[in-house]
């Protein structure tokens, strides 16, 4: 038994101040527990399709036999799954992990540049791709050691005739499929026909076996493989369940739909939206396209929904649709925002409009990701972070690591069994952040006597753009390859849409360098939320004694 801490008085009834990070044998074992009592419930619904858990059960049995027998795929190889939010998702992913297989999850907007770096970084074997993004992954195929590609279409998983009707609107009339070239990829759903015809040999995976490589900037910029274990995302997945379903929750076993608008492939839907509404019985409603705001509301309108997630730009641009407000909210529980700072405003419009509380949480991939969250009833505190969720312990410390008293600034650490393994072959990267079995976020925060948590600071060098990390680093890394740059800065400034956005101050070797082809060289090789939005040009940028950059001085002076 861990000791009484500050946070467990203020605790909703009912949630324990512990989980047993030991009660499943892996994350498979608890999927493959509600796939048998869930069978006949609806578990993922897209553009008007459901699947059953029974359907998804077989159809990834399909899939994972798939990669075991006609792949001869072995546990513990990587497969990066690269699509947004389709019923393939699901399908895909619980297939590979029942073949025993390390999930890679990979932002289908990467870059081939920054899809080279991942897959090397994790040795990836093989890929189950949307078409869309094809043609990126043919630029670099080979320079890495991809075996196999899986290419999937937006309409795989619907019936006849909606399935080719979809596909072919999506392929030859909005001509979002760029031509490629992939001469031995394999269809997703020729994989699918196949394996349906063998068996799947059920993985027994270890609690110290890693499940995933989430990737993450860290402060360096340099994009590192996170490796989280089955302890580590079955413990994140218990503490979640702890908070949300509670003797007294407000969530209730196999009758809770949730809005799924953030990609499966970010760490906080995957773990909260995905694998701990699965644990549940869940019904999740996939967004694919978020940013469809009309098409998004009409979603909105087909479902009774009560549980819905999501980050601040989200939620605000929602609040700002005129139709928004006439959608039924009878059903709706719980609203919970992570990825970035919720804003008191739109807190209060969100609760004035919908009924509901939006609670803001705290997490880090590094962790599964949660680490905080506030109460769900509405007795949390806007602008803090919240409680530190079970078995979780956090403390704010000053640079030599001392903890400092209740209501000063320091930085936060914490510790659990959600905290990762490590970082793929980065033992130095991996001892900058974890001591003595705390991860050092790198977040400045304040405790008060309640235990709620508020953070006051951010990673000093990182930009934030819609719940995203966008690291300094890697964006000037792009800017100054271009031959008309001889320095660069990045930093974040204030946005009202995205919280931040990217701005860069440029110093010329090519005295013609123009706005216009930096931006043409960035579209290039950064995703879109990476993309500098700003761009200053000056004669010299500030600089310490040593020579280095201060971007501090600049965000000082845009801030």
């Amino acid at each position: 038994m861990v000791a009484e801490k500050l946070w467990h008085k203020n605790y909703p009834e009912g949630v324990p101040h512990e989980i047993n990070p030991d009660r499943y044998e892996n994350v498979t074992e608890v999927i493959e527990n509600s796939f048998g009592t869930f069978a006949n419930r609806p578990a993922f619904t897209c553009m008007d399709t459901t699947l059953t858990y029974k359907q998804i059960d077989e159809l990834s049995a399909s899939f994972g036999a798939y990669l075991q027998k006609n792949l001869a795929l072995k546990p513990g190889d990587a497969i990066a799954i690269m699509m947004p939010n389709l019923l393939q998702y699901p399908v895909a992913l619980f297939g590979a992990m029942r073949a025993g297989l390390t999930i890679v999850n990979t932002n289908p907007l990467y870059t081939p540049r920054e899809m080279e770096h991942q897959f090397n970084d994790a040795g990836v074997k093989a890929v189950i791709i949307l078409e869309n993004f094809a043609s990126n992954l043919q630029e670099i195929v080979s320079k890495t050691n991809v075996k196999h590609i899986i290419t999937t279409a937006v309409g795989d998983m619907h019936g006849f005739p909606k399935k080719l009707i979809v596909n072919f609107v999506v392929k030859y009339l909005k001509k979002m499929v760029p031509a490629y070239q992939l001469p031995n990829r394999i269809r997703f759903t020729d994989a699918l026909r196949a394996g349906g015809r063998l068996k799947l040999n059920k993985h027994r995976a270890k609690l110290t076996d890693v499940a995933m490589l989430q990737y993450t900037g860290g402060t360096t910029g340099v994009s590192k493989g996170a490796m989280l274990t089955h302890r580590n995302v079955a413990s994140n997945m218990e503490m979640i369940s702890a908070w949300m379903y509670a003797e007294n929750g407000q969530l209730e076993e196999g009758k809770e739909v949730v809005i799924t608008a953030l990609p499966l492939y970010h760490i906080f839907a995957f773990t909260v939206n995905c694998l701990t509404m699965v644990k549940h019985g869940g019904h999740s409603i996939m967004i694919t396209n978020p940013r469809d705001m009309d098409a998004f509301i009409k979603e909105l309108n087909k479902y009774p929904f009560n549980l819905m997630t999501g980050v601040n730009t989200l939620f605000n641009g929602l609040l700002n649709q005129p139709t928004f407000k006439d959608i039924d909210f009878s059903n709706l529980k719980i609203t919970v925002g992570g990825g970035m700072a919720v804003q008191q405003v739109v807190a209060d419009h969100w609760k004035e409009v919908t009924g509901s509380d939006l609670s803001e949480g705290y997490g880090l991939t590094e962790a599964s990701p949660v680490i905080t969250i506030n109460p769900l009833d509405g007795s949390g505190k806007i602008g803090s972070i919240g409680l530190p969720v079970p078995s979780t312990d956090v403390r704010i410390v000053d640079e030599e690591g001392n903890e400092v008293p209740l209501g000063e600034r320091g930085e936060i650490i914490a510790a659990g069994p959600q905290v990762m393994k490590g970082y793929l072959n980065r033992p130095e990267a991996t001892a900058d952040v974890i001591k003595d079995g705390w991860l050092y976020t790198g977040d400045i925060g304040i405790m008060d006597e309640d235990g709620y948590i508020k953070i006051v600071d951010r990673k000093k060098d990182m930009i934030l753009v819609s719940g995203f990390n966008v690291y300094p680093n890697e964006v000037e890394e792009v800017v100054v390859a271009h031959p008309g740059v001889l320095e660069v800065a990045a930093i974040g400034v204030p946005n009202d849409k995205s919280g931040e956005a990217v701005k860069v101050f440029v110093v010329k070797k090519d005295a013609n360098l123009t706005e216009e082809s930096l931006r043409e060289f960035c579209a290039e090789r950064l995703t879109g939320y990476k993309k500098p939005r700003f761009y200053e040009f000056r004669d010299d940028l500030p600089k310490s004694n040593v020579g280095k950059i201060l971007r501090r001085l600049l965000k000082e002076e845009n801030n």
